[in-house]
């Protein structure tokens, strides 16, 4: 079962991206007059014109915009990209509390397209897609409804897909002996662990293959 039903993650990047430019342009306006009025303020009417530099509030939130209309991040990954920036800290939190009031940042919604889109379109496994999500500071109860969208079937099925795309090459002269039999079906096996499936379910798929190209 591939249908996991939910929108497209392709539709949903799209609509982020336009929801960024969109807020990217009207920050723009803003931020224009805000450094317009402390610049007079600072330097009073007759200051030379020019922006000077900007708050790092406005800074921090444009860097937070730009890097979410590359691609949705989890709270934690944004926050160590923005501290990485050396935004003060008080800034920092000030954006994150702005982005989730604007549902630019949801790790509940984070997880469920991480778990759509690496599923379909990588074919990650469950066991892969929970270490990602993982090392990415998801909580582990955001991790595990993520991931109830992906059943046995449609891992099942998902692995099934993925195993017949790799050995498509293979045929009956290339399994004929013992040792070629085994040597790939090592190698299938180690590529569906790695993609996240259970070693049991890899080999009983694996086995299931390779008897059928064998025919």
């Amino acid at each position: 079962m591939n249908d996991l039903g939910g929108e497209d993650p392709r539709v949903s990047a799209a609509k982020l991206r336009t929801a960024t430019a969109e807020i990217l342009s009207r920050t723009a306006s803003e931020v224009s007059g805000a450094i317009s009025e402390e610049t007079v303020s600072k330097r009073g009417p007759d200051a030379d014109s020019g922006f000077g530099s900007t708050s790092a509030s406005a800074s921090a939130y444009d860097a937070a915009l730009r890097l979410l209309g590359v691609r949705a991040r989890s709270r934690s990954e944004l926050l160590k990209r923005l501290q990485d920036k050396d935004f003060p800290a008080e800034e920092v939190h000030s954006v994150m509390e702005r982005l989730e009031r604007q549902h630019l940042l949801d790790d509940n919604d984070f997880a469920q397209q991480w778990v759509r889109s690496r599923h379909l379109h990588s074919g990650k496994g469950r066991t892969a897609l929970r270490h990602e999500l993982r090392n990415k500071g998801v909580d582990q109860a955001i991790i595990e409804d993520a991931l109830s969208q992906v059943d046995d079937e449609a891992e099942h099925d998902r692995a099934a897909d993925l195993l017949r795309r790799k050995a498509q090459r293979l045929g009956p002269d290339d399994l004929a002996e013992r040792a070629d039999r085994d040597r790939h079906t090592r190698r299938l096996v180690a590529m569906l662990v790695r993609r996240g499936y259970s070693p049991s379910l890899a080999l009983g798929l694996v086995k299931t293959e390779i008897d059928r190209l064998r025919e």
